[in-house]
């Protein structure tokens, strides 16, 4: 079992990185490594939180892990930077906006989030109760309408009048 230092495993984890990724196949078909050897090691980069971008997932598709890795990553970063950055693993700024914002509402206290689970359920209350009073109007409505109905069948059967096509 042969073993590798770690600069030419860095050296090759780049290879298979954004801004330029390689197939695995391809990489280790130029390196004489078996290609499970780099799914391992693809696999151990993406679990110590790295951004290891893959054609089967797309970078909404990343673990939470993953994201938080990339918001901390570029959390002092300008624009520049966060630009240069995005442009070498395959992203978009816009992404990791959303995602530092996604990050700040899961950090938010307990107080806020009860304050806001209330305010919810006293709206879901009040959409309850004025369904509940439209609920009550149009069974009245219909019940109206049903009894109109019986009484005008009754009354042509007592005339002796043939309905018309009821």
């Amino acid at each position: 079992m042969s073993r590798y230092s770690p600069e030419r495993k860095e050296a090759i984890l780049k290879k298979l990185l954004p801004p330029y990724p390689r197939s695995i196949s391809e990489v280790a078909k130029e390196e004489g490594i078996p290609e499970a050897t780099l799914y391992n090691w693809r696999k151990a980069l993406r679990e110590k939180g790295a951004a290891v971008p893959s054609k089967k997932t797309s970078p909404e598709q990343w673990s939470a892990q993953t994201k938080l890795a990339v918001v901390a990553e570029t959390y002092t970063m300008t624009e520049h930077e966060l630009s240069t950055y995005c442009r070498s693993k395959g992203l978009y700024p816009e992404q990791i906006h959303t995602w530092r914002e996604e990050c700040l509402h899961g950090f938010r206290s307990s107080k806020e989030k009860d304050a806001e689970a209330k305010q919810q359920s006293r709206a879901d209350k009040l959409e309850i109760k004025a369904l509940k009073k439209e609920l009550r109007y149009k069974e009245k409505a219909l019940a109206e309408t049903s009894a109109l109905l019986v009484l005008r069948k009754k009354l042509r059967a007592f005339y002796g009048e043939e309905d018309e096509a009821d």
